[in-house]
């Protein structure tokens, strides 16, 4: 980050190294006298955890700002899915024949980013969660077109890592889920939704729930793969039950291939507009 401080002061981050260089003593040693920002056990404590959720919030954005990042491309999809060189190693024959998904969000990714780079990178950047899979196809594919990419990973309780496509200084790491989606869709200029599970599920319905309610700005919302939604979920009868309305089914749309979508985002109607009311409430 840029030291953009216009301060009189002494700079906290020369104190927090000198402080590390001062006499060995019992005084020095206790707690109580470490640097208050630079004490990992006091940030740890339940009381700070208000701290903790600013900080996530406000470490990625000050990165992204600094890059000049406007806009982003939303890619959710299931980290099990295969590239289609590798679908033999798939757990299931489903997850094999979704394999071809791999291919759709890479080609898509290198797609969008070319057209990111008209604008030397500030708009239409790739974002994904940073993991395997779909995730994983989404970066590639931005690296394919030599440009830049998003990842928002998230720590689990088994090991880990980014993979290896997310470009390095755009590479974020989160405790709270909360805050990793509201980095997902504070720049959103459109939500791409491949193949997945419970996560993909969660933050799908979480992207139209905020559209349906007015709380966030239409955008193309594209569900690569018709197949497989409505395998899994009954859209009509949702609407038939009146606990949607039919209108709501015109919140996304079902596309096959990666020029499918580039031509739904650049032809959305309502793209940027805002519900006042819900319809059939």
């Amino acid at each position: 980050m840029k030291d953009d401080r216009n301060s009189p002061f002494r700079d906290a981050g020369l104190d927090r190294n000198t402080a590390e260089q001062i006499p060995d003593t019992p005084q020095t040693r206790a707690p109580a006298y470490r640097l208050a920002f630079a004490d990992e056990e006091f940030l740890c404590r339940d009381e700070l955890r208000p701290v903790r959720l600013q900080l996530e919030l406000l470490k990625p954005q000050l990165v992204m700002d600094e890059r000049g990042i406007e806009s982003t491309i939303v890619l959710f999809g299931g980290a099990r899915i295969p590239e289609p060189e590798k679908k033999d190693t798939a757990r299931t024959k489903t997850l094999a024949d979704l394999s071809k998904y791999y291919q759709e969000a890479r080609e898509f990714s290198r797609l969008m980013t070319e057209k990111s780079m008209e604008s030397y990178g500030r708009e239409d950047v790739i974002v994904t969660g940073g993991g395997p899979g779909v995730m994983e196809a989404g970066n590639r594919g931005a690296m394919d077109a030599g440009g830049a990419s998003i990842g928002l990973n998230i720590v689990l309780p088994h090991e880990q890592a980014p993979n290896e496509y997310v470009t390095p200084d755009l590479c974020f790491n989160f405790h709270y889920f909360a805050i990793r989606k509201m980095h997902f869709l504070m720049r959103a200029k459109a939500i791409c939704v491949f193949p997945g599970g419970f996560g993909t599920l969660d933050e799908t319905f979480e992207a139209l729930t905020l559209i349906q309610t007015g709380r966030m700005q239409r955008v193309p919302v594209l569900l690569f793969g018709r197949k497989f939604w409505e395998s899994i979920i009954n859209w009509d009868a949702l609407s038939e039950a009146g606990t949607i309305s039919a209108e709501d089914l015109d919140l996304f749309r079902f596309v096959e291939t990666a020029q499918e979508a580039i031509e739904a985002i650049d032809t959305w109607d309502g793209a940027g507009e805002r519900r006042g009311e819900i319809p059939g409430r």
